[in-house]
């Protein structure tokens, strides 16, 4: 293997480290165990949901294009996402949920049509 590839791999990867470790620790102020909800806190916090409604745009948007059908499904994933994490504030049990219910809608609309 080249050594081009290796040191952009170590490259790429420390920097993705840093990307993801340096906002906690420059920005997050600790409070007897609990982090204290500034603006930095709030970024942070919102990070994982938009990433994930960015991406369910992102690919849903040619496959609803192409197939109109998948748009309710997407519609339904997307706003059991919203709802999950406004309630729960955990980005996996909302995704999980989300995924569940495009599922299970796209699947009773084969069944149904």
């Amino acid at each position: 293997m080249s050594t081009n590839v290796i040191l952009v791999c170590l490259l790429v990867g420390t920097v993705n480290y840093l990307f993801r470790y340096l906002p906690l620790r420059l920005g997050a102020r600790q409070t007897s165990g609990r982090l204290k909800s500034g603006p930095l806190s709030r970024v942070l916090d919102s990070i994982g949901i938009a990433s994930i409604c960015a991406l369910l745009v992102v690919s849903g948007v040619p496959e609803i294009l192409r197939d109109s059908q998948k748009l309710l499904p997407s519609l339904a994933g997307f706003v059991l996402i919203a709802l999950v994490f406004w309630r729960t504030k955990s980005i996996i049990i909302a995704t999980l949920t989300g995924a569940v219910v495009y599922g299970l809608v796209f699947k009773v609309m084969l069944l149904a049509g």
